[in-house]
């Protein structure tokens, strides 16, 4: 499944890089996590309780921070496991400065799926993965107002 995307912020780059790079911001703000515990430096054990569609279940994995070139990009390499099935996904994210102390987030990645999830249909899955970014970028705004 391909996740692409872009959203606008009103925030300098710095200030998005230190939010996303906050575990406590994070877990704040990324829909369906519950969790986050640093195992080493820019890598946590990740747990989350997400509903996909008619699917639902609890996920427990890695989530990696890797390709650092701050404040802007890196790469998110996740690795999450549940009864439903696995995910695998490796995103770049990008975070380009505008006019007027504005900055865009870009995102890009595939992420790799298994079990009962592989099967759910992909129109279902990439619902699920735009409501969830949405959320996400918009819980993401609130933090930085």
């Amino acid at each position: 499944m391909n996740l692409k995307g872009n959203y606008q912020f009103d925030a300098s780059s710095k200030a998005i890089w230190d939010c996303l790079m906050n575990p406590e911001v994070l877990t704040r703000i990324t829909p369906g996590i519950s969790r986050l515990e640093q195992i080493e430096e820019d890598q946590f054990k990740a747990i989350a309780d997400v509903k996909i569609g008619p699917v639902k279940g609890s996920f427990e994995g890695n989530l990696k921070v890797a390709e650092k070139k701050e404040p802007e990009r890196f790469v998110l390499k996740i690795t999450q496991k549940s009864k439903i099935g696995n995910v695998s996904a490796d995103v770049a994210i990008a975070l380009n400065k505008k006019e007027d102390g504005q900055t865009e987030m870009e995102f890009d990645g595939k992420a790799k799926l298994s079990g009962l999830l592989a099967r759910t249909g992909q129109r279902v899955l990439s619902g699920v993965a735009n409501t969830l970014t949405k959320q996400f970028f918009k819980a993401l705004e609130k933090e930085l107002a």
